[in-house]
């Protein structure tokens, strides 16, 4: 384990905009984080929690420890029709979402080519066409900053909600998440029904899928439509698509008919953040060195040189313009230092 001081943040965040972190410090086994808070000197810093570093957007530099989470490692146990996937925090979210899908173990397959690693996925409570974490998430092992022992969680103890956990609301900095453990199937349940899934499956002939099929399907349309990290700045899906109630969804649609939405849990509704913000005009928009995709507006680039307060700012005046528009107040997915 080895200590940096005043480190580039450039190659860690995948808007790619600078900024320093004051201390930085890889994490490349458990025992490294016993050792790290082990250090007095250590205790009082600001600590920011680092994997992939997709869903995050830097407008300042931090003036803490930043703390990455490099740590390897899959193992599976098969019990009956089910398979209990452990990965360490720190492997690549795609890479276990491939290792299942050809191992045959089901459940992933539509969560196919999300950026970052596996420890922010019960943080971010990632879904994606149609599935979300929580229903094939089994725990997670974190370990907690304030006694430096290690604990595990279940699915009751993370408080999660649409894009929320508990380690980001109510326990917020208290915790690190090691490794996480999913439940998945040995007899799939093919999910086709939400987006554009089905249209793409017909287009290429296929009727009966394999998790296999959907797993290419739903990563040749994140592939269609969303930006390449490694060619242009981006951090995926900048907003949350907003959940309603179906009363207010009635006064929505009264006034745009057309207005995509989806089924929500509870009789809510969820809308299509990026529907709202291209019925504004935002879709491709250039604005100094930050802007919209062109082929999805949910997503916010990095055209070349852009701060991190300039896109903050750019994705202020979207959120004002779809507040004008359609009386709803966007969120931010995405972390924002």
């Amino acid at each position: 384990m080895h200590i940096q001081e005043n480190y580039s943040l450039k190659s860690h965040n995948t808007f790619g905009v600078a900024a320093q972190a004051r201390w930085f410090v890889a994490i490349e086994q458990e025992s490294d984080l016993v050792d790290l808070f082990a250090q007095d000197w250590v205790k009082p810093l600001p600590k920011l929690v680092l994997g992939g570093g997709s869903n995050m957007l830097f407008t300042q530099n931090f003036d803490g420890l930043v703390i990455w989470i490099a740590n390897k490692g899959i193992s599976e146990r098969v019990e009956g029709n089910s398979v209990v996937l452990k990965a360490a925090a720190g492997e690549v979210w795609n890479d276990l979402v491939q290792y299942a899908v050809n191992k045959g173990f089901a459940g992933m397959e539509n969560l196919s080519l999300i950026p970052g690693t596996v420890g922010a996925s019960p943080v971010q409570n990632i879904g994606a066409y149609g599935v979300e974490l929580d229903t094939i998430f089994e725990s997670c092992r974190v370990f907690e900053l304030a006694t430096g022992s290690f604990k595990t969680f279940t699915t009751s103890d993370c408080g999660f909600s649409y894009r929320e956990s508990i380690f980001k609301q109510a326990r917020k900095d208290q915790y690190i998440v090691t490794e996480v453990s999913f439940r998945l199937s040995l007899v799939p349940t093919i999910r086709t029904s939400y987006g554009a899934i089905q249209e793409e499956l017909k287009h290429r002939g296929i009727n009966k899928p394999t998790i296999k099929d959907v797993s290419e399907v739903v990563s040749a349309i994140r592939v269609s439509k969303l930006p390449d990290p490694s060619t242009i700045g981006n951090a995926g899906s900048f907003f949350k698509n907003p959940i309603i109630s179906a009363a207010q969804f009635e006064k929505v649609q009264a006034c745009f008919p057309e207005v995509v939405h989806y089924p929500a849990a509870n009789g809510q509704v969820k809308l299509a953040a990026g529907w709202l913000i291209e019925q504004c005009g935002w879709k491709g928009k250039v604005v100094g060195h930050t802007g919209t995709w062109k082929n999805q507006a949910l997503v916010l680039v990095n055209h070349g040189g852009a701060s991190g307060s300039e896109v903050f700012a750019f994705s202020e005046q979207i959120i004002a313009s779809v507040n004008e528009r359609f009386g709803l107040r966007l969120e931010r997915e995405v972390n924002v230092i």
